[in-house]
């Protein structure tokens, strides 16, 4: 059954509306902090580097690289898969180590995350797409304008999605529901950690600092940009081997950066499947996690479309879209 779990039928209206004003202020406010704050980290964390030859070194490398991993499993296998598109099921622990993972990405709480995508799907590339590149005519018309608001200018935008009508499963969930509640937890702990291990690890203040830094702030910026892409570079940029009706793409860099996330074509066009690789040689540790989670006995119940599906999506597609993708 080819659908993008939302709702019984995609609505006819995006169903969102504008915040008041308090709200909007501190919609902003937290856009700004989530956007600036790791940008400028990250431009003093290479100034001290390659400046000074300073704060960095195989620990902080390592506290980068895992927390990195980290939080794109959390994103990519508990936001995306599991949550927003219920491409498989797994043990209520699992499921509140990957949305907290998730959490520590900064990307927003599970909840608005999951609610913000399901729109995504249901309105991909038209009128009522939160970060589409082809948003309304000015987009289509300028393509440097869409890709910054599909990248991060939508971030900034004042409207809010209807919960009630996109997540109301997810809302039921009390489990999850109290992990999005205490976001701002998860967030001071994704940075924490690193911090403490940087400083115990060193022994000083100072090897606490960087590692804050690199396995915080640095993490967070090369996450956000990482996943952002597939908002906006795999809706210009890619092969389209699939017949949809959206600008969805397959980008192999961007699938090497999000651990599979890339395949953004294949997932369109089934959206439900857990994993998103079609080919031997494409790339998706995040399905490969979920199906080692399964033998384990700790995930079941993964769907795939069928053979004939994927056959008949490939055999439909416009004439030079079938490229390998």
């Amino acid at each position: 059954m080819d659908t993008t779990f939302a709702t019984a039928a995609a609505p006819r209206k995006p169903l969102v509306h504008a915040a008041n004003i308090a709200a909007h202020r501190m919609q902003l406010a937290l856009a700004t902090v989530a956007v600036a704050l790791p940008t400028m980290a990250t431009v003093l964390a290479f100034v001290l580097w390659l400046g000074y030859g300073i704060g960095f070194g195989p620990v902080e490398a390592t506290l980068l690289a895992g927390f990195y991993a980290l939080t794109i499993i959390g994103i990519g296998c508990g936001y995306h898969r599991l949550f927003t598109h219920q491409a498989y099921k797994t043990t209520t622990p699992v499921r509140v180590v990957l949305a907290i993972l998730g959490s520590m990405a900064s990307q927003g709480p599970v909840l608005f995350w999951c609610a913000i995508h399901r729109r995504h799907h249901n309105f991909a590339d038209t009128d009522g797409d939160s970060h589409s590149p082809y948003f309304n005519k000015e987009t289509r018309m300028n393509r440097l304008v869409g890709f910054w608001h599909a990248h991060t200018g939508w971030l900034f935008s004042t409207e809010v999605t209807d919960w009630g009508r996109y997540i109301p499963d997810l809302l039921k969930d009390r489990p999850i529901f109290r992990v999005n509640q205490l976001y701002f937890v998860w967030i001071a702990l994704g940075l924490a950690i690193p911090a403490a291990i940087g400083g115990l690890v060193h022994g000083t203040l100072a090897g606490a600092g960087y590692g804050l830094l690199w396995g915080g702030l640095v993490r967070t910026f090369f996450v956000h940009h990482s996943t952002w892409c597939i908002n906006s570079v795999c809706h210009v940029f890619g092969r389209r081997p699939f017949k949809i009706n959206d600008e969805a793409r397959n980008n192999w860099f961007v699938a090497i950066l999000t651990f599979g996330e890339g395949w953004h074509n294949n997932h369109h066009a089934f959206p439900y499947a857990m994993s998103h690789r079609f080919k031997w040689y494409q790339y998706d540790p995040n399905g490969g996690i979920v199906k080692l989670l399964a033998k384990f006995g700790l995930a079941w119940d993964l769907r795939s479309p069928s053979a004939e599906a994927v056959r008949e999506k490939l055999a439909s597609a416009p004439a030079g879209h079938n490229a390998p993708g």
